[in-house]
């Protein structure tokens, strides 16, 4: 068995053990750097906020032509600025003692320092009179989640009696979706460790060994704050409100898992050894492989999003992936120190105790000695594939409704699982001003000598309004196509055209206009025309995602693929595991189609939701299939395929269960925050999850196993030298 062998120095009177108490210093020596060395970095977890972007522009396709044409229309935006709609309403019509009331507030908030330019309004409703609005442009230099939560602070004591006041707009947005990734620093995290302390107190029955995981856990969060931090602060890496919910539940998650390995192998280290720090040191190079080729599959799959051109897909791989090295750090140096200095008192009050190791133990024994994983083990070794035909079955039914699953994004009052008062807002504004106060007009950039042909263009086409041109006044006006006493406002030489669609903003009608409007104003010589715009941005990010997904996927899975070739030494194997895992995250999809669109009634997820699923599932779901084969392996050169697969799968189905367990809790964690995306996330990792620790790992890999026979090992040393005798 690896690390059974004591380590040794020479003398003069030969060879002798070297004594325990040196290994009790230098983890106390490990453990007193880590403490006091990454314990502080845990500052840097809660200003992590500081260096987040969670601006529109964090989350566009890299190189997208509506991601081109925002950055050019900002040279033609006088506002420099995101507007801020403040709404007025009453049960009855507005007086104009109530409209000279908001005409003062409006007066005032208009003298706040990031107002940059006088309040426009207010205006009485057109469509309902017991409506007004005024509108306030919110400097691009403020942050505009402070400026939204002053304006609403200063509406607050300026109320107008019998007047009920929103604000929705761009700025209040953007304003309450930052409020919505507030609760990232506190609740997220509490909830997750909670969850996770709850299962590790059930499962070990310990009041200690829960405690140092969960320190584990939370000195590799620290450290990776500190380290992102310091990487979001120097322009490395860009970090959101998304990107670091994922970190801190991934590293509580797989610091967990790792400890989990690590914790079981050290108890049955504790049974053939007699000193704690001796058992530490050989349990940790017993797991170094398994944990290094997990942690390495996760990390080189998360930088495979390195690949893709959406922003947030590409910002989230490095993100992470700080956190995974820095869960698996923890796991293998602070945790291991921290068991040899606790000894068998860790486990209290079920501490193990060495037994009579003086001849190896049957097949038969150690399925006895399991009561729970030794009958599974025994019952998938009688019909092995019975089970995985069944298993494969089951999967492949779910998976049938993968294709059904609508990735094709929601609109920006639906991304909300809560109300906020930007959607109760607008919801306001439209009610007083008709369905054109929502209106998100396409943004056209064209060059200026054929200005003409681009406006008549996009108004001989049936599903545009009207086109109206940006002047040297400003923008354009709501009504009216440009005037030949109008100059056009040029800048490099190009023109900025705002072309009102015909269908909804957000709606799939508006997304076939976009790509009409294109395909026809390409065909103008010369024009180089581009098209921008909120529905173009969400026509692009679906392109784009649609894409990402062609690209990382494959990337994701030959990635994998080559990190379990040399830990398993086989070409067989590997393949199994990687099929057995693309299966199981498609039936989780299928599930997902179900119930968010069948039993939930959700509107569809953000286009790159399959994509972050796919990753987190595959290269998290094959680390218990590396867990498991890796054991698998080790005990086949000792006894055999048949009945190293069946030891195996005894002694660790207990820790990769829990460990499943774990993840997919503080992955569910991610449901606190009010976002449908990452409810949509989490319940697919989560679930995903579950299904490859109790489904794929415990049944279905097992069963392809024992009926490949010892050929699964080919072409390595368990195939040539496996014994494959009986259990």
């Amino acid at each position: 068995m690896i690390g059974r062998k004591a380590v040794s120095v020479r003398t003069r009177a030969g060879t002798r053990t070297r004594g325990p108490w040196r290994w009790t210093v230098v983890a106390l020596l490990v453990t007193l750097v880590w403490v006091l060395g990454a314990g502080p970095l845990g500052s840097f977890v809660g200003r992590l906020g500081e260096v987040q972007t969670n601006d529109p522009a964090a989350f566009l396709p890299v190189g997208a032509e509506s991601t081109e044409v925002d950055a050019i229309a900002e040279d033609f935006d006088r506002a420099k600025g995101a507007p801020a709609i403040v709404v007025y309403s009453a049960d009855d019509d507005l007086t104009g003692q109530d409209l000279a009331a908001v005409r003062g507030v409006a007066e005032r908030v208009g003298e706040r320092p990031w107002a940059v330019e006088p309040v426009a309004g207010p205006f009485p409703g057109t469509e309902d009179a017991s409506v007004a609005q005024f509108v306030v442009t919110i400097s691009a230099d403020a942050d505009t989640g402070e400026s939204v939560e002053e304006l609403r602070a200063l509406l607050e004591e300026e109320a107008v009696a019998g007047l009920t006041v929103q604000v929705t707009g761009p700025a209040g947005y953007a304003a309450d979706l930052s409020a919505a990734f507030g609760g990232i620093d506190s609740t997220l995290l509490i909830v997750a460790v909670v969850a996770v302390l709850i299962i590790l107190v059930a499962v070990y029955r310990s009041p200690l060994l829960p405690v140092l995981v969960i320190l584990a856990s939370l000195l590799a969060l620290g450290l990776s704050g500190a380290l992102v931090y310091a990487a979001a602060d120097t322009g490395v890496v860009s970090l959101n409100g998304q990107s670091q919910g994922i970190l801190f539940i991934l590293v509580v998650g797989a610091c967990t898992d790792y400890a989990l390995l690590l914790v079981a192998r050290y108890r049955e280290e504790l049974s053939v050894r007699e000193h704690a720090p001796r058992a530490a040191l050989a349990a940790a190079r017993a797991v170094t492989g398994p944990v290094l080729a997990s942690g390495g599959t996760v990390i080189l799959g998360l930088l495979c999003l390195l690949a893709a051109d959406l922003s947030s897909t590409r910002s989230l791989g490095p993100v992470v992936a700080i956190g995974v090295a820095a869960a698996m750090l923890s796991a293998m140096t602070f945790l291991p120190a921290a068991l040899a200095l606790c000894g068998r008192a860790v486990f209290w009050p079920l501490a193990p105790h060495r037994e009579d190791t003086g001849q190896a133990r049957s097949t038969e024994l150690v399925l006895s000695q399991h009561r729970v994983w030794g009958r599974v083990a025994a019952s998938v070794g009688r019909r092995p594939r019975t089970y995985w035909l069944a298993c494969s079955a089951l999967l492949l039914a779910a998976a049938a409704f993968a294709p059904q699953f609508d990735a094709g994004g929601s609109g920006q009052s639906e991304i909300f699982r809560t109300e906020v008062e930007a959607v109760d807002g607008q919801e306001t504004l439209t009610r007083g001003f008709g369905a054109d106060s929502s209106a998100a007009p396409a943004l056209v950039v064209a060059d200026a000598e054929h200005l003409d042909e681009v406006v008549a263009t996009a108004e001989g086409l049936p599903e545009v309004t009207s086109a109206a041109l940006y002047t040297e006044d400003g923008p354009p006006a709501a009504e009216g196509p440009p005037g030949a006493a109008e100059s056009p406002l040029v800048v490099d030489g190009r023109v900025l055209v705002e072309v009102v669609l015909a269908a909804a903003p957000e709606s799939s009608e508006a997304v076939d206009a976009v790509r009409e409007l294109r395909a026809e104003l390409s065909g103008i010589e010369g024009a180089d025309a581009l098209v921008g715009g909120v529905t173009a941005t969400d026509l692009d990010t679906l392109e784009t995602a649609q894409r990402d997904f062609t690209v990382v996927v494959p990337l994701v899975l030959v990635v994998v693929f080559l990190v379990l070739v040399p830990l398993l030494r086989s070409l067989l194997a590997p393949l199994l595991l990687v099929a057995a895992n693309v299966l199981s995250f498609a039936a989780t999809l299928g599930v997902g189609t179900l119930l968010f669109d069948h039993v939930l009634g959700l509107p569809g997820a953000d286009p790159v939701v399959p994509l972050f699923a796919f990753v987190f599932l595959v290269a998290l779901g094959v680390d218990y299939s590396i867990f498991l084969m890796s054991r698998a392996r080790e005990e086949t050169l000792d006894h055999g395929h048949r009945q190293g697969v069946l030891r195996a799968l005894t002694v660790t189905g207990g820790v990769i269960t829990s460990a499943g367990v774990v993840l997919a809790a503080t992955f569910a964690a991610l449901a606190v925050i009010p976002l449908l995306f990452l409810f949509q996330l989490a319940f697919l990792v989560a679930f995903g999850v579950l299904v490859d620790t109790l489904l794929v790992r415990t049944l279905l890999v097992p069963a392809l196993s024992l009926d490949a026979g010892r050929s699964v090992w080919w072409p390595g040393r368990a195939y040539k030298r496996s014994p494959d005798s009986s259990a």
